[in-house]
């Protein structure tokens, strides 16, 4: 007792490096860096990086993470990186790959991880830092990470320190000098690491089969299974997204074209959405624009319908890179070596968007688009042989041009007259419907259409989406999701008019496009909740809810991987099933729901109960389309 309450009285004064401040006779990196003298700091900071690689006790676990928290929260703080913090980073990295025995040793199992992403987080932002990483040889060791010599988690912080490194102009020779192997690399780890992650993590569902330090690192010992697989989506879309990233810095600057326009991959490249935590990130279409910028790229891409035809349904949806494939395809009608390759699939989409005013930041878009379309049409320089796209291109210069001549010098008193026949043709049309004659209510809607001029905008969009709900019960799909597209380009703002959005949502839900009919539903979703702002709990029509759930099943970013792996169980049944045979169940079921093209699949009941959520709720489509999760929280609260 005696002696505690001597030193109670002991001032609480920092110890100095020398002094023996803990268990450690030579003194912690954590005493060492409180160290108030500057110059001794320094010197014990540089001089314990030395010796770091050497130290063979628990010590090295905790200072590794001390030194990626330090990282983290104070990115551009010179003193670690001045005193030799990347040297023993790439120390540390090389001795973990080259002797497999020190990695099982204590917890060094975890420093590759550490390492990298401590370098990384230090040249996230500094090219300064990003030169002196360089300089200090950690290339060699990232790469070897990148190769997959230990597993899919160093991979994911090796990908995202070479991306920040190769995004610099003064670091990026430096990274080339290898340009080849680490594009090889990054193409197969963006299309391959979803399923990687599912196989090795995910679908394990013998708990004692996954690395216990994967579990550790994904949850940091805060929740149980369901935390660990949330956070392994997570990093598995990080991991995919980074890929892209170093990717993208490549093909910026034209390198390495050949192989990232392989044609396997840049289907590969299309399927891939984007970010769950990096929501900024475009996915796939973000490289594919960059590739659109150069003349080979757009020859490669020009050559893959199956890329055509997903930056098309990009284009007619809702998807905040939506913007992304208009670009795409406005870059390929404007190549007159790609322009015939793809005008048939690019205008049967882009007509329905001539109207649209600002889309990404842009302003008159649609006139931007109608010129793209028909730049050669009246010159007749090249005859079009095929009589749809001919066709198509007749009806927007007939839209875009005659008939905004003829409107020009319209009167008043005329534009009133026509307002009044075109409600009445609508009140008619909407009288059919609903006694059930669906061909009248159309024949009605399309009279009142063309009879409507193209100022009525807020009628148009009306009558665009009664047409469109009209062909979706006759079965025209194709056509529903046109009207659709056309009043969603002309409602103010864009893509706002919700019956338009939960219409086109249950078409492409027919046609199997289930990341659309996301879009569209969780944007239908906000829209009814602007419109019930004033009211304190905003409700969720139930049909939309049942709508996002099955969406959201079929979208799951490991879906595919699911899907093979049951594929893969079926040709090999001696395997050990690392899945339940109610999951395989639902997979295969799953399955056949997204090759199922029949009409009526998805024409929900709207007599079913809604659900509530509070006030100012608004749902993130991209963060919520990406995770099941979070479906349970947004819709939690329930009547």
């Amino acid at each position: 007792m005696n002696s505690l309450k001597k030193k109670d009285k002991v001032p609480n004064t920092t110890p100095s490096v020398n002094e023996k401040c803990c268990y450690n006779p030579g003194g912690c990196f954590f005493c060492i860096i409180k160290e108030p003298d500057s110059p001794i700091r320094s010197n014990g900071i540089k001089n314990y990086f030395k010796k770091m690689p050497l130290i063979e006790d628990q010590e090295l676990v905790l200072v590794l993470s001390g030194l990626w928290t330090m990282a983290m929260s104070q990115p551009n703080d010179k003193e670690l990186p001045s005193l030799g913090i990347f040297e023993c980073m790439a120390s540390l990295i090389n001795k973990g790959i080259t002797y497999k025995s020190w990695l099982n040793q204590n917890q060094n199992i975890y420093i590759p991880y550490y390492a990298a992403h401590i370098i990384g987080s230090y040249t996230m932002n500094n090219v300064e830092f990003a030169i002196k990483a360089v300089d200090s040889g950690v290339l060699i060791p990232l790469l070897e990470l990148l190769k997959g010599n230990m597993t899919w988690v160093e991979q994911r912080v090796a990908v995202r320190a070479l991306g920040h490194l190769a995004s610099y102009e003064k670091t990026f020779k430096n990274v080339a000098i290898y340009e080849e192997e680490i594009v090889k690399l990054a193409m197969k780890l963006a299309s391959t690491c979803l399923e990687v992650v599912y196989k090795e993590f995910v679908g394990v569902k013998d708990l004692s089969m996954r690395l216990k330090y994967h579990c550790d690192l994904l949850t940091r010992g805060v929740g149980g299974l369901e935390m660990e697989n949330r956070k392994a989506e997570e990093w598995a879309s990080q991991l995919q997204c980074w890929s892209l990233h170093l990717l993208n810095c490549f093909a910026i600057k034209e390198r390495c074209l050949n192989l990232i326009c392989e044609k396997k991959f840049l289907k590969d490249l299309s399927d891939m959405w984007g970010g769950l935590a990096n929501d900024t990130s475009p996915g796939g279409v973000g490289l594919i624009r960059v590739l659109c910028y150069n003349k080979d790229g757009r020859r490669y891409i020009a050559e893959s319908k199956d890329v055509i035809k997903n930056l098309c349904n990009l284009s007619r949806s809702s998807d905040d890179w939506q913007y992304m494939g208009i670009d795409c395809l406005l870059l390929l009608l404007a190549d007159s070596g790609t322009r015939y390759k793809v005008l048939e699939l690019a205008s049967m989409c882009l007509v329905d968007l001539v109207e649209l005013k600002t889309l990404g930041g842009k302003s008159n878009v649609g006139n931007t688009i109608t010129r793209t379309l028909l730049s050669d049409f009246k010159q007749r320089k090249v005859k079009i042989k095929n009589i749809s796209v001919q066709q198509i291109l007749e009806e927007i210069w007939d839209l875009k041009v005659d008939k905004k001549k003829r409107e020009k010098n319209m009167s008043d008193e005329k534009l009133e007259e026509k307002r009044v026949m075109i409600s009445l043709m609508k009140q008619q049309g909407n009288h059919s419907f609903w006694l059930g004659n669906i061909e009248e209510a159309l024949m009605k809607y399309n009279e009142a259409l063309e009879l409507c001029p193209l100022r009525f905008r807020k009628e148009r969009v009306v009558l665009y989406s009664n047409r469109a709900q009209c062909k979706l019960l006759l079965g025209e799909v194709d056509d529903a999701i046109s009207d659709t597209t056309k009043a969603l380009s002309i409602s103010s703002p864009t893509n706002s008019h919700s019956k338009s959005l939960w219409r086109r949502s249950q078409a492409y839900d027919m046609k199997g496009l289930a990341k659309e009919s996301l879009m569209d539903c969780i944007m239908f979703v906000n829209c009814c909740f602007k419109m019930d702002s004033m009211k304190k709990n905003m409700r969720i029509p139930y049909y939309a809810v049942r709508m996002i759930n099955k969406q959201m099943e079929s979208t799951w970013l490991f879906k595919n991987a699911q899907l093979k792996t049951f594929v893969d169980l079926s040709e090999k049944p001696n395997q050990p099933h690392e899945i339940s045979q109610k999951e395989q169940k639902n997979g295969r079921v799953t399955g056949i729901l997204l090759q199922r093209k029949s009409f009526m699949e998805g024409l929900s009941s709207i007599s079913e109960e809604p659900q509530l959520v509070a006030k100012g709720e608004i749902i993130s489509r991209r963060k919520l389309g990406r995770t099941r999760e979070n479906k349970k929280a947004v819709f939690a609260q329930s009547v």
